[in-house]
């Protein structure tokens, strides 16, 4: 699978529902075919079908047996196009444009992000080193009050750290206070990290532990850097969500934040990936099924 692919790429190497299989067949069996049922190695390919039949327990299967291709009635040309237009723009890409690039429905469209989105997810990762920016911020808005003429606020506290040069961690908490901010640093930062830049708020203070260098800038006296000491790397992190959510996504509902977060810090975190492509399918292929019921439960489809 060749590194650094453009669209045209894609379309001469995978343009097809046999090319595509072949490519999962190798990412999935590398060894060759394994049976699902009883991981049995010994299979026979079935003549004129997708399917291999089990030497050993007779079972009949096919490469998306088992992922959420096979939950899945759309083409495999479909979910490379859409996976790989996922990966490659910075800013994200809306259901919308998916709908109208694959010609698909717009409830086809959303599921169908949400599913690669939520295959984004990386777990097990390992915590930031050296010098961490951490900083929050707000997303959503206010909006008019149900029966009466008041405004309430919607907006949802996320916070996020950046490993200079490195990786990023974000994630929405509940409420930006000394114990939130503790639990999250534990989370994502070593313990010997060699310092942690934050603005001014003083809730730093409390939830930074004292055997690791913190120093801060002071935003609200309009001091933005101090020799290395800034946290313009982080806020860059920000920058782009919300112009993700402005020129893509338009509005998120809360209980999907946690996901859009997800594929905005995969991509960061892939960012020099030569062979991003082939990992995201490969997370795919490990990807447990999503429910569409699920999914939308409680909230819009937008």
């Amino acid at each position: 699978m060749a590194a650094d692919m453009n669209l045209l790429d894609l379309i001469k190497e995978y343009g097809s529902e046999e090319k595509c299989r072949r490519v999962l067949e190798h990412l999935r069996w590398p060894n060759g075919p394994v049976c699902p049922r009883c991981a049995s190695d010994k299979t026979s390919p079935i003549k004129n079908r997708p399917r291999y039949d089990c030497d050993k327990c007779h079972y009949q299967f096919s490469v998306t047996v088992g992922t959420i291709f096979g939950d899945s009635h759309l083409p495999l040309t479909t979910w490379f196009l859409a996976t790989y237009m996922m990966i490659e723009a910075k800013k994200g890409v809306s259901a919308n444009q998916l709908k109208r690039t694959l010609a698909v429905s717009y409830k086809t469209a959303w599921y169908l992000c949400h599913r690669i989105r939520g295959a984004m997810k990386e777990a097990g990762v390992t915590r930031l080193g050296g010098i961490v920016e951490i900083d929050e911020t707000y997303i959503g808005g206010k909006r008019r009050g149900v029966g009466g003429g008041t405004y309430r606020n919607y907006m949802t506290a996320v916070v996020g750290a950046v490993q200079r040069g490195g990786n990023v961690r974000l994630k929405v908490i509940n409420r930006v206070n000394a114990n939130t901010l503790k639990r999250f640093i534990n989370e994502t930062t070593q313990p010997q990290a060699s310092a942690i830049y934050t603005d001014d708020a003083n809730v730093y203070d409390a939830a930074i532990h004292h055997s690791i260098t913190h120093e801060s800038v002071n935003h609200s006296a309009e001091e933005w850097v101090r020799a290395d000491v800034h946290t313009n790397t982080v806020e860059g992190v920000w920058s782009l969500l919300k112009r993700s959510i402005v020129g893509s996504y338009h509005q998120l509902s809360t209980k999907h934040l946690p996901a859009y977060l997800d594929e905005i810090a995969f991509r960061h975190n892939n960012r020099s990936n030569p062979f991003l492509f082939r990992d995201t399918l490969l997370k795919l292929l490990a990807a447990k099924t999503m429910p569409f019921k699920e999914l939308v439960k409680g909230v819009q489809t937008g």
